[in-house]
């Protein structure tokens, strides 16, 4: 059965662990105790001691936090081992990456569901905890077991082939051109995880509520339903305006010559690198528990609040995608670092991210509601002007306007803060009617055609690999991870909003490059409560007054782009 010495070979798993020793001498040598234990037999002894320690609830909490901490431990080896694939191993150690992933997510899921969680789950199941964080802890620690646990062995492995299948069938299909190439496998994929949501989230009576549940817990269909709804019926028109404005006046958005894409004084990428760091600084990330690489896809990952590692691009051809993407993933990494690491929450449950809307929340805070602001280049144009003499005759305003030009497009990734929502509720209500059986996967490219054209007035006039194949996550099976996006905008704007009612003078400490009021508030608020709260919900409606509303994000895109485009809307 699962976590079975007859499944897993321990002794390969002792001697890959030595490749992670990055993580410190005291993290390695818990490891090689935790594997050896189990290679010399040791398991059995585990379960007894287990079975004394869980006779009390104090034993059974200290029991449960023992092997927490041990799920907390292996999982940071495996993002380290993640980080390094993405970011310096060399391409010929793919195979043997592959291999030792796969090891660790076998002991994983083993110590996950395995006899010892098990019994320290049963210790406190039925037992009451007065200190908010144990009772976090337990509670969280019970969903995860019990969602784990109920998916067999068989179902994992078949869900892990398949992955491999779809995406590979996914590469072939856009290199192709060809969504029929791709369909197939995305059919099988869709009715394994509406098969999984059923089995591992009994409670929901919606698949699809269960499918979003991976990612947004607490949130369901029937509220994204309502909040997309309002977003659509309202960005519509500010859009139309939008287009009409720059249809009147092809100029309105013009951007600046030293800040066109094609200026040749973007080609200095140690310019660009050495920019990207200051401002990382700036913002308030920590490089002495940190990292800023380079990769392909920008991305955070490291190993939790102390090392937290992030990743960006510089591109001689789109400086502003390059800026934009550390700033984003600057405020991943400062909700990492910021998150609670007293005892009670130390590599424990409660210590994790909320869901991944609010950890897009956080990202997408710094990125639009403050580098897209006025008041942020007022700061930062000085800088520019430092690594970048040739940006010298632009001003703040003139930054600023580049960074929010409107322009309607097919991808997804490139497109701006009031065309992406409708990226977002294209791909949702696609998940959503699948699982109700209300369309076919052979619908989809009909679909996205018609979508498209009717609410940003772009054409995909066939290409697949520009419509429905641009995306990698349905491949690997992230069904339901998309309404994540446009939940992390709708978040970012409200709690951006509460900050400023809170601190009056943010506009003008931002101006000056003052950001530590505002990541103060953000600590107190957002990153330090940690996944305490039961939900989304409950974290908004804590620090901002209300559970996730749209109001301030409508807002937000009015004001600023009725001032941008001289809309009277």
């Amino acid at each position: 059965g699962p976590g079975s010495s007859k499944s897993i070979n321990y002794t390969i798993i002792y001697m890959r662990i030595s490749l992670v020793l990055i993580l410190g001498s005291s993290c390695a040598k818990a490891l090689r105790g935790t594997i050896q234990n189990i290679i010399n037999g040791g398991r059995r002894s585990l379960v007894r001691n287990f079975s004394i320690m869980t006779s009390t609830s104090e034993g059974a909490y200290a029991a449960l936090t023992k092997v927490l901490k041990e799920v907390a431990i292996l999982g940071e080896v495996d993002s380290i081992l993640g980080y390094d694939e993405q970011v310096f191993m060399p391409k010929g150690a793919a195979a043997s990456r592959a291999e030792q992933k796969a090891v660790i997510a076998g002991i994983l899921h083993a110590k996950k569901t395995g006899p010892e969680m098990k019994i320290a789950i049963d210790g406190v199941r039925n037992e009451k905890f007065e200190d908010e964080w144990e009772a976090a802890n337990v509670r969280l620690a019970i969903d995860s077991f019990d969602k784990e646990s109920r998916k067999s062995q068989e179902l994992a492995e078949k869900e892990a082939k398949l992955e491999s299948e779809a995406f590979a069938a996914w590469a072939e299909a856009r290199k192709e051109n060809d969504w029929l190439l791709f369909a197939p496998k995305l059919e099988e994929m869709f009715a394994l995880k509406k098969e999984l949501a059923h089995i591992t989230r009994p409670e929901f009576s919606q698949a699809y509520d269960g499918a979003l549940d991976v990612y947004e817990r607490g949130t369901t269909s029937a509220q994204i339903n309502e909040i997309f709804a309002k977003v659509d019926q309202e960005l519509q028109p500010l859009l139309n305006a939008v287009l009409e404005a720059k249809k009147m006046n092809p100029n309105i958005d013009a951007v600046h010559q030293a800040l066109r894409l094609d200026h040749p004084g973007w080609k200095d990428l140690a310019a660009q690198k050495g920019l990207a760091t200051k401002i990382a600084k700036s913002l308030g990330y920590d490089f002495f528990c940190g990292r800023l690489d380079e990769a392909a896809h920008p991305f955070t990952g490291g190993a939790g609040p102390t090392d937290t590692r992030i990743t960006t691009r510089y591109s001689t051809d789109n400086w502003l995608e390059g800026f934009s993407a550390t700033v984003h993933e600057v405020g991943h990494a400062l909700y990492e670092q910021g998150r609670p690491t007293f005892e009670k929450a130390h590599k424990m449950p409660v210590s994790d991210a909320m869901t991944m809307g609010i950890h897009e929340s956080q990202s997408l805070l710094w990125e639009r509601m403050v580098m897209q602001s006025k008041p942020f280049w007022n700061f930062c144009t000085p800088l520019f002007h430092e690594f970048f003499p040739h940006t010298k005759s632009a001003s703040a305003n003139d930054f600023y306007r580049a960074f929010n030009v409107v322009e309607p497009g097919l991808i997804r990734v490139n497109a701006d803060e009031l065309c992406y929502p409708y990226h977002i509720i294209l791909r949702y209500n696609i998940e959503r009617k699948l699982f109700a059986n209300e369309i076919s996967v052979h619908d989809i490219p009909t679909i996205w055609q018609d979508t498209m054209q009717s609410s940003l007035g772009v054409s995909v006039d066939g290409k697949s690999k520009d419509g429905a194949l641009q995306d990698v996550h349905w491949s690997f099976g992230a069904i339901g991870y998309f309404p994540s996006y446009t939940l992390g905008a709708i978040c970012a704007a409200q709690i951006f909003a509460a900050a400023h009612n809170d601190i009056p003078d943010l506009d003008q400490a931002i101006a000056k490059g003052d950001f530590v009021q505002l990541t103060t508030w953000l600590r107190k608020h957002i990153h330090q409560r940690g996944s305490l709260p039961e939900s989304p919900n409950a974290l908004l409606e804590a620090c901002t007054g209300s559970v996730i509303s749209a109001q301030p994000f409508l807002k937000h895109l009015r004001t600023k782009y009725s001032e941008l485009y001289e809309l009277s809307v």
